[in-house]
């Protein structure tokens, strides 16, 4: 049976395992750096940044979601960004990522929030599938920018 729950601060190193197991998943498993201490800051101080819901199946750790919000200038309101949907392989077909799903896509609808915005891997076709099964579109259009490690370092020097 699946139990979704707002994760607390005695989840974070749960949340990391399941980070570094997506990372591996993603084919980036020395990608994944991210710290219990790092979950803490972020997701249970009094302003936390990120948000987590935890996934269990009969009670055993099965996945999570990690979200934020963002915003829609077009729209003039919040949307959610899921960063990370992440169901262990024992637990797939169980219909946990569909809980995980519309347990954010309720939130979004609850609170009067215009978007559910995430991300896939191109190759990552079985995930993609899922998704546009679930209404989702893949805007194939927008491409994802990213500046980090040395060039962002490199265009703060260039903000003076």
């Amino acid at each position: 049976m699946i139990a979704l729950r707002p994760a607390v601060p005695t989840d974070a190193q749960q949340i990391v395992d399941y980070i570094r197991e997506l990372a591996a998943f993603e084919r980036e498993p020395d990608a994944a750096i991210a710290t219990e201490a790092d979950i803490l800051r972020y997701a249970f101080s009094e302003q936390p940044l990120v948000r987590v819901v935890m996934a269990e199946w009969d009670g055993e750790p099965a996945g999570f979601a990690l979200w934020f919000l963002n915003f829609s200038t077009w729209h003039g309101k919040p949307g959610i960004y899921l960063e990370d949907l992440f169901v262990r392989p024992p637990f797939r077909s169980h219909g946990i990522g569909k809980a995980l799903l519309r347990y954010l896509a309720a939130l979004a609808v609850k609170e009067g929030w215009t978007r559910f915005v995430w991300q896939v891997l191109e190759w990552n076709t079985g995930a993609i599938d899922f998704y546009e099964a679930h209404g989702a579109r893949v805007m194939r259009s927008w491409l994802t920018c990213r500046v980090e490690g040395e060039a962002i370092a490199r265009l703060a020097e260039t903000a003076d």
